[in-house]
């Protein structure tokens, strides 16, 4: 069993890992686009990562949940990762960050 620091610690570092990973199409991380709705880690280790894309339709639709889930499971002290993929609410622009909002000239 976790700590609860440490139950932190491993949510700031899935946190960190997500904004390494970039939708393709468009140069931003998916953290700072808005698509991780929920970043969870329970006290046994376990993630639970709740994320959307731009679109249902969107061409990384398969690719992008594993690779999410693939480097949240390859963080050290990680047992498990489930990544759910929702489209409620529907992504819009509005969930991005200022950064991400700045970097893509809406701002």
């Amino acid at each position: 069993m976790k700590t609860e620091a440490e139950i932190k610690a491993l949510g700031e570092h899935i946190v960190e890992v997500l904004h390494t990973i970039y939708d393709p199409e468009i140069p931003v991380d998916i953290y700072q686009l808005g698509l991780i709705y929920d970043v969870q880690v329970s006290d046994q280790a376990d993630a639970k990562v709740t994320m959307t894309l731009t679109t249902p339709n969107c061409p990384v639709a398969e690719s992008m949940p594993m690779e999410v889930e693939t480097k949240i499971k390859a963080i050290e002290g990680i047992e498990s990762c489930v990544v759910e993929m929702t489209f409620e609410p529907q992504w819009t622009k509005d969930m991005m960050s200022e950064e991400a909002l700045l970097a893509l000239g809406f701002l």
